[in-house]
């Protein structure tokens, strides 16, 4: 059997006397999207930051096709084939859409990239965005240059992190849209996301974290019946309403 694309094992990272992910186990199979969600805090982003290694875990193991990618310094993880969005936009702001997409290539080497940047553009519809710069689009549209800067290299294992924070319901359906498309073309994506409706409809499976712990990890019929995921989700939910009253 082929190696999963990614195979996070018993990942574990502290800070301090805090326990930010405590033996985190899952896996995600190439032409598959998997869903990471949980309350805030509940360790999700440290999980990103330690499969890419803007973090250095502390105990455990992230595979990548079966190859470790502990002690890999950032880009050498990106050329391995692993792209990722942020929770905050991560975009040159100053400059064009073409000149964001022009660097995205150049730091991957990338040749004859230009036909590519095009389909993108007009895929995600910015094509008439093209000459303008990065602080004068909305937040979708810098989501979605965003995503079409990690698209361009063409990466087999995608990480977004909450790719719907302030977007517009009509970029919140291109990019349902986009990450159809590139599990249909054998990507493997993990996506942190509190939309509910937009995780479930779209994961194959979804990995449940709770003050660190996976709690959960099933296809979304599974999750949404399972009791500890409503309390943790309902909790949370309920612990944000009283902090308004």
């Amino acid at each position: 059997m082929a190696e999963p694309r990614l195979a996070v094992q018993e990942l574990t990272k502290r800070f301090g006397g805090l326990l930010a992910v405590d033996r985190c186990s899952f896996e995600v199979e190439a032409g598959s999207v998997v869903g990471l969600i949980g309350p805030n805090g509940s360790g999700k982003s440290t999980v990103f930051n330690c499969i890419t290694n803007l973090l250095r875990a502390d105990g455990g193991k992230v595979l990548h096709d079966g190859a470790p990618l502990g002690g890999l310094a950032l880009h050498e993880v990106a050329r391995r084939g692993i792209g990722r969005t942020f929770q905050e936009v991560k975009i040159f702001r100053e400059l064009t859409v073409w000149e964001n997409l022009s660097l995205a290539a150049l730091g991957r080497r990338l040749v004859d990239w230009q036909p590519r940047a095009k389909s993108l553009m007009a895929d995600f519809k910015f094509s008439h965005l093209e000459h303008e710069t990065g602080e004068n689009l909305s937040i979708g549209q810098q989501r979605l240059l965003e995503v079409s800067m990690q698209l361009l290299v063409q990466p087999d294992l995608l990480l977004l992190d909450e790719p719907l924070a302030g977007v517009h319901p009509v970029v919140r359906d291109t990019i349902a849209g986009i990450i159809r498309h590139e599990r249909s073309a054998g990507r493997a994506i993990l996506l942190i996301e509190h939309d509910m409706r937009f995780v479930m409809d779209l994961c194959d499976r979804v990995v449940v974290m709770d003050h660190g712990e996976k709690i959960a990890d099933g296809p979304p019929a599974e999750i949404r019946a399972n009791e500890k995921v409503i309390e943790a989700l309902l909790g949370a939910s309920h612990a944000k309403d009283q902090a308004k009253h």
